[in-house]
């Protein structure tokens, strides 16, 4: 409780000072700043310290960093405005859909915004034990496999990991845990055998380096039916060669694996479009500054950024793109239609609501009625339950 209490005390912080600016080139900025992250010792956590040293030493904006156990802890500063931005994973996907964790009263499809997203050289999958006899994710059947309580994005990305191996939850032991970093704790004191992380993630290393050792079974990017099975589960999963991780992985032993960005450097719609313009114009500005103060951080390049991805944009991060001219009337398109998306999605949340569904209604029938909304629109709904 009292860790609890520190973080939101230093949330509240950040936002009571957004009165107070500081420049960025043209833009303007808070001189304090709140942004959530996974798990301090994360990639996501450290990328986001070293863009936030970055920034104090250039324009002495104090950027606070409030670690998150899962999506929901992530997500509920920002959507409380106690926090502007958030370096999220997948999970800001699963928000945006009203999925998992978010099929839930108080929440349902949220209307997020990205700023930018890092692309590296690493790779986002399932670890296993060295000691654990799993050579291939088929290997995995009858394992203990952790289970991230409130994570949609760590748990859907097991599931595509056991569907690459033709398994399900139903072949393996599920192990849970409270947040993601107790998972990897659970692997090195030997409670579980498997866990989602990056091959940068920090919790990996120490996993490496201790008696059970570290491997990573890769994804063969050739194996196309494994591969149909994986996107049936997780659309925004791309095929992806790591260079870069722990268990050797390396420029002279590549990984083939698979991944998507990460993090996610995301907002909601609401947020002001000046202070997300002066962001995004740093984050380009600042880069040289930032890019090799933590593993993965070179992956925040404007030039890696991907402008046809599955979630929208915000408007100021779009005014920044254009002032560079990488912005085409195409990615405007995309945007547009994933904007409608929500707005579909936002429609059919608030029919459902109008129904008074229970709390048991929400995991049970909210899926149902979001797919119907979708598939009646002409879009493609993914899950249907």
């Amino acid at each position: 409780m009292k860790l609890k209490t520190l973080i939101m005390m230093a949330a509240l912080a950040g936002t009571t000072a957004l009165a107070a600016t500081t420049a960025v080139g043209e833009a303007k900025l808070p001189s304090n700043m709140t942004w959530t992250a996974y798990n301090t010792g994360t990639s996501g956590f450290n990328q986001a310290v070293a863009f936030g040293q970055a920034l104090k030493q250039a324009h002495g904006v104090d950027l606070r960093v409030l670690p998150g156990a899962n999506d929901i802890s992530r997500m509920t500063p920002l959507k409380v405005g106690r926090a502007q931005v958030s370096a999220m994973g997948i999970g800001s996907y699963f928000a945006q859909e009203g999925m998992d964790v978010f099929a839930a009263k108080g929440w349902g499809p949220q209307r997020v915004r990205l700023l930018g997203t890092s692309v590296a050289a690493n790779a986002i999958t399932a670890a296993v034990a060295g000691d654990a006899g799993i050579k291939t994710y088929a290997d995995m059947k009858g394992k203990r496999v952790a289970w991230v309580v409130g994570s949609a994005a760590l748990n859907t990305n097991m599931q595509a990991m056991l569907a690459f191996g033709g398994l399900t939850w139903d072949d393996v032991e599920k192990v849970e845990f409270s947040g993601y970093g107790a998972s990897w704790k659970g692997m090195i004191n030997n409670q579980v055998d498997v866990a989602i992380a990056s091959t940068i993630s920090g919790p990996t290393r120490e996993l490496e380096a201790s008696p059970r050792g570290i491997f990573w079974p890769t994804m063969p990017h050739g194996d196309g039916a494994a591969w149909d099975r994986v996107w049936q589960v997780a659309p925004y999963y791309r095929q992806h060669t790591a260079t870069i991780g722990s268990g050797g992985i390396s420029t002279d032993q590549p990984y083939e694996a698979g991944s998507y960005p990460y993090p996610i450097i995301m907002t909601y719609d609401r947020q002001e479009a000046d202070l997300v313009y002066g962001v995004v114009k740093a984050m380009d500005q600042l880069y040289d500054d930032y890019k090799a103060g933590a593993p993965g951080s070179d992956g925040w390049e404007l030039s890696r950024q991907n402008f046809a991805w599955v979630m929208p944009f915000h408007e100021g991060a779009i005014r920044y793109f254009k002032e560079k001219g990488v912005w085409t009337d195409a990615h405007q398109k995309h945007n547009d239609d994933l904007i409608q998306r929500q707005d579909v999605l936002m429609a059919a949340w608030k029919v459902f609501e109008a129904t008074n569904p229970g709390d048991d209604d929400y995991a049970a029938n909210w899926p149902k009625a979001r797919a119907a909304a979708l598939v009646k629109a002409g879009m493609n709904p993914i899950w249907e339950d």
